[in-house]
């Protein structure tokens, strides 16, 4: 089993960040690993080297990651193979969020998945390919990559509830979702995290995260660097070359000081990138520097 002594574990940069208490007896480092990365491009097929992406799942625990972010539909299969592969026993204080609701074809495309059967094998799948008798948080996704699919989630959702009540899942969530979906999920059984796309650019969560954060809801954000404008980046770059960091690390630090219920997931294929995002944990930026950021969303 991979583990730390309790003073290794106190200076370890991930947990600069803090934790977050999704529920009880499920607290996780709010900077986490999104593991899309570890499969081939768009998140298809094997990746290059599966060597480098065991390496670079041992390194985020070894920094003190302890929530990896992850789905049976990436590769599909690739990536939670290896999370097994690399971290298999898992340490104890690891949690592992995963998705269902959708599948990828032939293509490469992102279909739907959300009928009760395709829910249920999904949580099924996801078990064996990580190796675990119960997953700690499903998260039910939704709409596409970028935006929320209107209408009724109660079918998919109340079969997530079920297996919940089964005991093959400790905790629900949901991913690309509006707030009329996160109220219907939550009057069939209780939430602890809402996944959407969000960043320094595109704030429309912003009104759903201080919701959330109310609500003792974890808000875990995707694509923190997703359609920056020209101006909108030069802004970004500014901050960053006074910090002496990259554009990245600036906008996963703003991500961080917006609201303590925000959890990142930033991906990559790279121990050196890895440990260039779990930097951010790490870096405080001023009144000033939050205000020129503030000023460029759009």
């Amino acid at each position: 089993m991979i583990s730390h002594s309790t003073n290794e574990q106190s200076h370890l940069p991930a947990q600069a960040a803090g934790t977050f208490t999704l529920a009880e007896g499920l607290t996780v480092t709010r900077m986490g690993y999104g593991a899309m990365q570890l499969a081939g491009p768009h998140a298809f097929g094997p990746p290059a080297d599966r060597n480098a992406a065991i390496a670079v799942l041992r390194e985020a625990v070894h920094l003190g990651i302890t929530h990896i972010d992850t789905a049976d539909f990436y590769g599909p299969y690739v990536t939670n193979e290896i999370i097994k592969e690399a971290l298999h026993p898992y340490p104890d204080n690891l949690h592992i969020v995963t998705k269902v609701g959708a599948l990828r074809d032939a293509e490469g495309n992102w279909p739907q998945a959300l009928a009760p059967h395709q829910i249920r094998q999904a949580v099924y799948d996801n078990l064996r390919h990580l190796g675990l008798d119960v997953l700690d948080v499903v998260n039910l996704r939704v709409g596409n990559l970028h935006s929320p699919a209107p209408g009724s989630i109660a079918e998919p959702f109340t079969v997530l509830a079920q297996m919940r009540q089964e005991g093959l899942i400790k905790y629900l969530g949901l991913s690309t979702v509006n707030a009329e979906q996160i109220a219907e999920a939550q009057s069939i059984a209780p939430i602890v995290c809402v996944q959407n796309a969000y960043n320094l650019a595109h704030r429309d969560d912003d009104d759903l995260i201080d919701a959330l954060a109310a609500q003792g809801i974890a808000y875990v954000p995707y694509f923190p660097l997703g359609g920056f404008s020209p101006l909108q980046s030069d802004k970004l770059q500014a901050v960053a070359t006074r910090h002496n960091v990259t554009p990245m690390v600036v906008a996963l630090a703003w991500l961080l000081q917006r609201s303590p219920n925000i959890l990142l997931i930033p991906g990559t294929s790279s121990v050196e990138h890895l440990r260039e995002n779990v930097s951010a944990a790490t870096l405080t930026l001023s009144e000033d520097d939050l205000a020129e950021l503030n000023s460029i969303a759009s």
